[in-house]
């Protein structure tokens, strides 16, 4: 008798838990992250540094670590996506920082296109940010 008790608790248990379903954890999804210009003009010219913070927009702190794959610049908020100019990663930073190294030719307003893995997440954060060069 007392076994078919323990029995019939733990067919009871395995029930509750199939019911219940699997437990999942809470976790960020790739849109909840996004590049921030931390200055939104700079001089034009050449060798000048372009500072970009990864923002996890829902707990609001800077995403250290990232990958950046793709990095474009060019003057496409212009009509002119054929003027690019190079781009370089520059070591350094605080952490949730991005730095890179670019020559504005002229003065204008210029797209700087970034694409970034975020370890633990699938999928790429994809921005496309506005800086505009002053003379």
């Amino acid at each position: 008798m007392k076994t078919s008790r323990y029995a019939r608790a733990f067919q009871a248990a395995l029930i509750g838990i199939a019911v219940a379903g699997p437990v999942t954890i809470a976790r960020a999804d790739i849109k909840d992250y996004k590049f921030e210009l931390v200055d939104q003009t700079v001089q034009a010219g050449p060798d000048k540094v372009i500072t970009v913070r990864l923002m996890n927009t829902r707990t609001g702190k800077p995403v250290p670590d990232a990958i950046i794959v793709a990095t474009r610049l060019d003057m496409a908020p212009e009509g002119m996506q054929e003027m690019a100019t190079r781009i370089a990663p520059v070591p350094g930073g605080e952490a949730g920082t991005y730095r890179f190294k670019a020559t504005f030719g002229m003065a204008g307003r210029w797209q700087l296109s970034l694409g970034a893995k975020v370890q633990g997440e699938t999928g790429t954060v994809e921005n496309k940010l506005v800086i505009t060069a002053q003379k």
